[in-house]
Parts: structure tokens; C-alpha cells; sequence
């Protein structure tokens, strides 16, 4: 197998208590049945190895800076995805008159609520839903058009900011279209960011009118719109809220509907007042950032296109036939692109929220369907953060098992790891052994995309076993559209994130204060740059920032400085090693990964998050770790060690206990005495986007977790 780095299968084989005998006769049984289906499988197909080891993307030219493009893009980078279609609502225009009767957006019904209580006092509110209902892309054209018209009756001028804060649902993107249509500049906000980021987006980009929901309206802006002096309209996409007597004078709070309505009876005379140009501004979007405030991210018309255009090629077959299951934040870039890329392809978009994705989230009642059952998607984006919560929780499945069911789950987990490393498939094991954990999904996944934070080996590998589908892991910035590279369908080696995509060239730029340069051996090292139409215009009025952080070079092509540090592998495709940001220097002159320290412990039954830190007048590493709950309390109890979650997670015994474990694993990862953290702290509180401490893409904001953790820093390095 040419593994370019990856893990080996053996290192990620789970470990079986079979009797010997047994297991040897079971052995001869497996080869007997690999010989006898490998013979017409060589004959009638070409192994994914053999595409696997293809070259994927080579340098334009012979010189150590030299940009690697795509193979299929050496002679010109893409940048649309249909001839003409070079602005959002030319695309859309082209999809409705394609796709017009077809099935576009799907809602669930609400069929009811109510309240759980469960044993430790806590409320949850649990939700039966119903079937989905659809909207037709003409439905959701017609919807935006006189949308767009009766925010224009309202004020809204061509070329200037409108903003949606707003969770993930058909209205969002009815909402987007008829701002693509109408020359709307969109300004988009987490749901989950807190009261000052919030003001600070709206407040800079001076918007006078703000779509939203009931909740986030209650909730969130309820407070705040006395610090948004320019707010006039508020647009609430679900209807009517209970209350209107505590908004400031001045402010007046519309439903959806209603300025649908609006639009609807205004004159047909009223057509939009100004169409875009590929060069127009089409998104602010405001990244949750994991240092200091949210910065606005412009992009164009045409940086979107060109980034779903990249997008798209990586995904084979994409059509009608395809269901896409939307419930990461439309404010990411990576869920709004992948929204965008079936939109444009005929493919149905199915909504969904990460509480009832799945029968066992937390909304859903017992007994009842999460949104992957009903829908059945068949592609689907998502964050590590979630597949690695899949991956545990189905390993503590596999735990709970008789000893016999574990064994055979075993035997097939690693038979089929020896498989995948050959390039072939195992059809039986799919269909008896795996059915039931690709069924957690709906059970018709053809392909998984990661992006958001790099993806471990071993639960990339485990998403291939189990769901019996490949995981296209992604790397890309809002700052470059989401769009830098993906891995190809058949490329199954783990670690890597895929070759540069059809629609924009990657070089490495030296580094030298981390020591990687571009004429390193074997592979070339350095800082990614991405070039090409997807790279942004800047951040907006931000123009030292985007100095800092865009180029262009002397033929005129737009260039990202990404901060991350990248490897070319032989074949092209490209390896995340290093983060700028991330490398620190200790009191002794090592340098410390601390992304990398935490990549080796992450995936530890015991660890549910972690952050490793250190800083230059210290001699060593220190961590602050989320334990996971049931396994820190079975290892409190196996030590003897009795008292409350927080109690456990404030003893200093338990602290050591979990530091021998945290430093067990990171000498079989390899890592160095000096990246091995001497003291942790343990929290009894996940870390969610709610919380502050991590992005809506579950990444860590270091700066964040230095304040929270501030006063056990000063524990664990001594007070100075």
C-alpha cells in the first residue's frame, strides 16, 4: 500500500480475547472466502488503490516555491460552475429553470413538545416531529423573490448590509437567495456567539434590519438592540413573538410572511433594482474566530462560485438523486458552500440541528425518529468534534456487548481495516456486521465531507469501517471560501486533507522560525499559501489585517497567507502539520505543537476535549481536560475514589490518575519528553460554543480557555 504517512492498519486494530485454535480456524475461513471473492473482483474492476495511488496534483513548475495545482487544472485554474452563471442568483436562476418542480428544501413538522424530567432535576424539552415537507425549487424561488422585494419596500438599498442571526433552517437560505437576487449584502452571525461579538458585527457593518427567529430574538437580541442604534426592522423567519412592548422606540418587528406579502401585492414593476456583478459583495461573514473578536470576511459573487465549483468536482456523481442533511451552522462556510454545491446540482436539502440529528439526541423522545432516519441522506458534512463523538459512543456500545457479539464485531472491524488497506471492498461484513452503525446515519451515506479541524486517523478510519462509505476530509478557510483541497472518494489513506481542488493553486512559503522550508527532504514544508478566485476580497474594515493576511502577485491572482503549515506528499496531496499559532517556545528553547499534543491524546476513551498550553517563561508543557463522565467515574471508582462529578474532577488524586493515563498514550504517540503535559486540570463543564471556549466548529479559542483556566495556570506553574 503506498501509505504517504498514513497510520498503519495494525496500529489501529482493536484487540479481540479469542481462543487461539479458534481464531486460526476462523482466520483459514476469512482467506478461503478473500480468495475466492478477490478473483472476479481483480478481473471486473480496478482497485481504489491503484486510483489511490495516482498522482493527484503536481508543481506548475520546477522550482522549490512552485504552486501545485490539480491534474485536472494544470492548464488553467476553474472558476464557474455553469457557462454565463457568474454571479449566486444566475446560478439559482439556472438550477429553477433545470430542477423547477424538483424537491428543494425539507422541513420537519412539529408534531409535539414537551417536558422530561430527568433523575438529577434537570428539564429537557423533547420533540416529536413529524415527515419532512418540501419546498420546490420554484416554491423557494418564488418565496425569495417577493422576500427580497419586500425587504426592498422596506428600505433595503442595493449594495448595502442586511444581516441574518439566524439557526440553520429553509428559511435562512430563502433569505440568502433573495439577498443574491436583489444585490443585498449579507452580513452572517453565529447563533451561538455572545452579546458583545454580536453587537460589535452589527455595529461595524451598520445594517438597519436583521432577519431572525423568535428564540434567538428572546434570547439573545432581546438585550442588545438598545446598543444597535441603527436597527430599524427586525424580521423574525417563525412567526409572531409573544412580546413587543420592550423594543426601543423606533424598531419595529416584522414576520417573514408578512414581508413576503409585502412584496408580493407591491407592483411587478418593483424587479430587482440593481443585479450584481461577479466582483460585487455577496457575504460578510463573520468568523467566530479562535482569537480575539469576530472578524468580517468579504466575499464575492464570484469567490463563492469558483469555491463550490472545486467543491463540486470532488464529488462524483453528484445529482438529483443525492440528499443532503443541512444542520451545521449556515454561518460556517463549510455548510453554506456544501448548501450551495447541491442547490446548484438538483440535489434535495433536508434540515436537521446536531440535537435531533440521530433517534438518540437529546431532543428527540424515545421511541421516535431523529432527522437521519426520516431523511436518509445520502451526503453529509460534518466537524471532527462530531465524528469523534460518534466513534465513542459507539466503541461504548461495542464495550457493553456480550463477549461473543464484541469478538465478531472485532474480527470484522479489522478483517475489513486489512481490506481497505488493499484498495477492496467487503460487501458481506457491510451488509450483517455494519448495517446497524450505518443505520445511525439513515443507512444510505455515500459520502462523509470533514472540515472545520483536522480529522484523527483512527476515527477517519473507524467512519470508513462502519459506515461502509468514504470520508472526504477538506481543508480550507472562510478567508479562501472553504475551498483549498479535499481528498478524492477513493483515496483511503488517513492523515491527509487531498490535493489542491480545480479551483485555486497551494504553494509553501518558509518558515524558519519553525524550521520548515520548502526544499526540506523528502517532502517539501512550509506556511500554505492559497491562490486563485475563491481567495477572498479581505476582512472588512480591516485594511491592516488583510494586509497582513492577502497578496496579490504580479499577474494580478489574489494569495492567502493561511498561517498553517503544510507537507506535500510525492503524489500531490497535502498534509496539515503545524500551525503557526499554535508553536511555542519554551524557557529552554524547544519548540511545543501544542495542536499536535493535543491530536495524540484526543482520542482517548477518558478524554472528551483537551487543551494543552504553555508559554515561554516555563519549562513544560500543563493541560486543562473535559473527562469523559463515565469513564473518569469508573476509574475513580476502581481507585477507590468516592464523591460528586465536581468533587472527582477537583481532586488532585484523580488529577494524577488521569496524568498517568494522558502519559502512557503520549509515549506510545511518540511524542517528545518535553510535549508530555506534567499537570492538568479537569473540568467538570463540556466545552460547547455556548460556553466561549470553543468555535461553532468545536475548534479550541486558546485565548478564551487561558482567561477561564487563568488562576490554575498560576497553580500549575507556581505563582511568580
Amino acid at each position: 500500500m503506498n501509505n504517504h504517512g498514513s497510520s498503519k492498519p495494525s496500529s489501529m486494530k482493536l484487540k479481540h480475547t479469542i481462543n487461539p485454535i479458534l481464531l486460526y480456524f476462523i482466520q483459514f475461513i476469512i482467506s478461503l472466502y478473500t480468495i475466492l471473492t478477490y478473483i472476479p473482483y481483480y478481473f471486473l474492476s480496478e482497485s481504489r488503490q491503484e486510483k489511490s495511488n495516482r498522482t493527484k496534483a503536481k508543481p506548475v513548475n520546477s522550482k522549490p516555491d512552485s504552486a501545485y495545482r490539480s491534474v485536472n487544472s494544470l492548464d488553467g485554474l476553474a472558476s464557474v460552475l455553469y457557462p454565463g452563471c457568474d454571479t449566486l442568483d444566475k446560478v439559482f436562476m439556472h438550477a429553477k429553470n433545470k430542477f423547477k418542480d424538483k424537491r428543494l428544501l425539507g422541513t420537519r413538522e412539529i408534531l409535539n413538545e414537551e417536558d422530561e424530567v430527568q433523575p438529577n432535576g434537570k428539564v429537557f424539552k423533547k420533540v416529536i416531529l413529524g415527515s419532512y415537507n418540501w419546498l420546490s425549487y420554484e416554491d423557494v424561488f418564488v418565496r425569495a423573490f417577493n422576500f427580497g422585494n419586500g425587504l426592498q419596500m422596506l428600505g433595503q438599498k442595493p449594495k448595502t448590509n442586511i444581516a441574518i442571526f439566524c439557526e440553520t433552517r429553509a428559511e435562512w437560505m430563502v433569505a440568502a437567495q433573495a439577498c443574491f437576487m436583489y444585490n443585498f449584502q449579507l452580513v452572517t452571525l453565529y447563533a451561538t456567539l455572545g452579546g458583545p461579538a454580536i453587537v460589535h458585527g452589527l455595529n461595524e457593518t451598520e445594517v438597519t434590519n436583521i432577519i431572525t427567529s423568535k428564540e434567538l430574538l428572546q434570547t439573545k437580541l432581546k438585550d442588545i438592540v438598545s446598543l444597535v442604534p441603527r436597527l430599524r426592522h427586525i424580521i423574525t423567519v417563525d412567526g409572531k413573538p409573544p412580546t413587543w412592548s420592550e423594543f426601543p422606540k423606533g424598531v419595529i418587528v416584522h414576520t417573514m410572511a408578512a414581508v413576503r406579502a409585502l412584496g408580493a401585492k407591491a407592483s411587478m414593476e418593483n424587479k430587482p433594482l440593481s443585479k450584481p456583478a461577479p466582483s460585487d459583495i455577496a457575504v460578510i461573514m463573520y468568523t467566530s474566530g479562535s482569537t480575539g473578536i469576530p472578524k468580517g470576511v468579504m466575499i464575492s459573487h464570484s469567490n463563492i462560485i469558483a469555491g463550490i465549483t472545486g467543491m463540486a468536482e470532488r464529488i462524483p456523481e453528484l445529482g438529483e438523486k443525492d440528499v443532503y442533511i443541512g444542520y451545521l451552522p449556515l454561518a460556517h462556510v463549510l455548510e453554506l458552500s456544501a448548501e450551495l454545491v447541491c442547490l446548484s446540482h438538483g440535489c434535495r436539502i433536508g434540515y436537521s440541528s446536531p440535537q435531533t440529528l440521530a433517534d438518540q439526541s437529546s431532543k428527540i423522545k424515545k421511541g421516535s425518529k431523529g432527522d437521519t432516519s426520516m431523511l436518509k441522506p445520502t451526503l453529509m458534512a460534518a466537524v471532527p468534534e462530531i465524528m469523534d463523538r460518534i466513534y465513542k459512543n459507539v466503541m461504548n456500545k461495542v464495550n457493553e456487548m456480550s463477549s461473543f457479539q464484541r469478538n465478531l464485531f472485532i474480527l470484522a472491524y479489522n478483517y475489513k481495516m486489512e481490506q481497505i488497506s488493499k484498495g477492496h471492498s467487503t460487501p458481506l461484513c457491510d451488509s450483517f456486521i455494519f448495517r446497524k452503525v450505518r443505520g445511525l446515519l439513515g443507512g444510505n451515506i455515500r459520502l462523509l465531507l470533514c472540515g472545520g479541524a483536522p480529522l484523527s486517523a483512527t476515527t477517519q478510519r473507524f467512519m470508513n469501517i462502519c459506515f461502509c462509505c468514504p470520508v472526504g476530509q477538506g481543508y480550507g478557510l472562510t478567508e479562501s471560501c472553504g475551498a483549498g483541497t479535499i481528498t478524492e472518494v477513493w483515496d483511503y489513506n488517513t492523515g491527509r486533507v487531498g490535493a489542491p481542488l480545480v479551483c485555486c493553486e497551494i504553494k509553501l512559503k518558509n518558515w524558519e522560525e519553525g524550521g520548515y522550508f520548502n526544499t526540506d527532504k523528502p517532502h517539501p514544508r512550509g506556511e500554505i499559501l492559497i491562490g486563485g478566485q475563491n481567495v477572498t476580497m479581505g476582512y472588512y474594515k480591516n485594511e491592516a489585517k488583510t494586509k497582513a493576511d492577502f497578496f496579490e502577485d504580479e499577474n494580478g491572482q489574489r494569495w492567502l497567507c493561511t498561517g498553517d503549515i503544510g507537507e506535500f506528499d510525492p503524489d500531490g496531496c497535502l498534509k496539515i502539520i503545524d500551525r503557526k499559532k499554535d508553536l511555542v517556545k519554551l524557557q529552554a528553547g524547544e519548540y511545543v505543537s501544542l495542536g499536535k499534543v493535543e491530536a495524540a491524546l484526543k482520542n482517548l476513551p477518558l478524554i472528551d476535549n483537551i487543551c494543552a498550553y504553555a508559554n515561554s517563561y516555563h519549562s513544560y508543557v500543563i493541560g486543562f481536560v473535559v473527562p469523559n463522565q463515565k469513564e473518569l467515574t469508573e476509574l475513580a471508582r476502581r481507585k477507590g475514589l468516592h464523591g460528586t462529578w465536581e468533587e472527582l474532577c477537583n481532586s488532585c488524586e484523580m488529577e494524577n490518575e488521569v496524568l498517568k493515563v494522558l502519559s502512557e498514550a503520549a509515549i506510545s504517540a511518540s511524542l517528545e519528553k518535553f510535549e508530555i503535559p506534567v499537570k492538568i486540570r479537569l473540568s467538570p463543564e463540556p466545552w460547547t460554543p455556548e460556553t466561549g471556549l470553543v468555535t461553532d466548529a468545536f475548534k479550541l479559542k486558546r485565548k478564551e480557555l487561558k482567561t477561564h483556566y487563568q488562576a490554575d495556570i498560576e497553580r500549575m506553574y507556581g505563582r511568580k
